[in-house]
């Protein structure tokens, strides 16, 4: 369904606000089930379309891959499959370790560098027929009983039936719309970057829990790995303002040597850790998805693979109800979204929660409770196996998109 022009305004079916993966994504599966989708973004289009390489990657859940898939999205040949992932406490000999082989067969997801996943996810959409427009995002929403006036920043004016706010944890549309968040910052920093290794990885992931917090090793193609490194909040700036070789230093203090020696390429990113979940995730023609609706601790890797499965949820949402004739902006719609999504998000927002405050506690009698249970869980196959689903994104009422179905 191409642009349509009402009173001599360009009308959309869905107006999208930002072009992360998130927003791209969704404007995609849109699209290609015959809406009019605009995306708007402050950012330059140049920007938005660039690929230069900066050492950021994301680690993508099966569930997640099988929605790329379906969107024409995913890149087998940039990416790195999981077929492990092994978890540790400090220096304690206890650990568990997931074998995607002796699991099901299939890899517990991927890695891949965000500028090949963006550059896909760019075409994926801009292919189905969506209108992304950089330079301009959306300034104002004015909803009526039968759509809504989106005002851009520069001051065009269009029209949707349905408003999306995928801008981010500071989402302004959020604001506007006068929902609220609740969470925390934790005393925490990320730091993100990739590093070249002399020896091999072999498809494994490494989750090990410090005492300032997890350190995670998540492989890349080639003999190269992404580093999310989690440190308190007052050491971290001390460590990033070390010179390379110092910073080296630390970094090798923590990773170790099993992959041989190891060295820093690209540049060093870092952002706070923080909790937040949108008090709702939806207003008068308007719904939240990705970090506008939701922001967890990196400890799992999961906050992209949240953010995807409110895209597939929602697109199912939107799309399903098109069909049948409905108004897929109105408020009985868009509650079945936000039924099915604010249970997964709260729940998996808990369990990270959860994971990081007892990992980070150094008491005695709590470590070895950790220990004993690392062990126990290695122990207990059919555990591993629902842990491991887990992992993939594969548990609960799956979106079709999630479990590799067409809308």
């Amino acid at each position: 369904m191409n642009e349509a022009k009402t009173l001599g305004i360009p009308t959309y079916d869905v107006a999208v606000a930002g072009s992360g993966f998130a927003g791209l994504a969704l404007a995609a599966a849109l699209a290609k089930a015959g809406l009019a989708v605009l995306v708007a973004d402050p950012a330059s289009a140049e920007t938005l379309t660039a690929q230069g390489y900066d050492g950021r990657a994301s680690a993508m859940a099966l569930a997640s891959i099988r929605l790329l898939r379906e969107l024409d999205a995913w890149d087998d040949g940039n990416s790195q499959p999981i077929q492990d992932i092994r978890v540790s406490d400090g220096e304690s000999l206890m650990f568990v370790h997931y074998d995607s082989r002796r699991l099901g067969g299939e890899p517990f997801g991927a890695l891949i560098e965000n500028r090949f996943l963006r550059a896909r996810l760019f075409s994926a959409a801009t292919a189905a027929g969506a209108t992304v427009r950089g330079g301009t995002g959306i300034a104002r929403v004015v909803p009526d009983a039968f759509g809504a006036e989106v005002v851009l920043s520069n001051g065009d004016r269009v029209r949707a039936r349905l408003v999306v706010a995928a801008d981010g944890a500071r989402s302004g549309l959020r604001t506007m719309a006068g929902i609220g968040v609740r969470g925390w910052r934790y005393r925490q920093t990320g730091i993100v970057l990739t590093v070249a290794h002399e020896r091999p990885h072999g498809g494994i992931a490494h989750e090990r829990f410090l005492p300032n917090g997890p350190f995670a090793i998540l492989p890349l193609p080639g003999n190269r790995s992404s580093l999310v490194w989690t440190e308190r909040e007052d050491t971290a700036p001390a460590i990033l303002a070390l010179s390379p070789d110092r910073f080296l230093e630390e970094l090798r203090a923590r990773f170790g040597d099993f992959l041989g020696d190891v060295t820093v390429t690209g540049p060093r990113w870092h952002y706070p850790l923080a909790l937040q979940q949108a008090q709702r995730y939806t207003a008068d023609r308007l719904v939240l998805i990705g970090d506008a609706a939701h922001v967890m601790h990196p400890i799992a890797g999961q906050g992209l693979n949240l953010g995807l499965r409110d895209v597939a949820a929602l697109a199912e949402v939107v799309v399903d109800a098109a069909r049948l004739g409905l108004d897929f902006g109105a408020a009985d719609v868009l509650d079945r979204y936000q039924r099915w999504r604010r249970a997964d998000s709260l729940t998996l927002l808990t369990v990270t929660d959860s994971l990081n405050r007892l990992f980070a506690t150094d008491f005695a009698p709590v470590r070895m409770v950790r220990d004993i249970g690392l062990g126990v869980v290695n122990q207990i196959e059919p555990l591993k196996r629902l842990l491991s689903a887990h992992a993939q994104g594969t548990v609960g009422k799956l979106p079709r998109l999630n479990a590799g179905q067409p809308l």
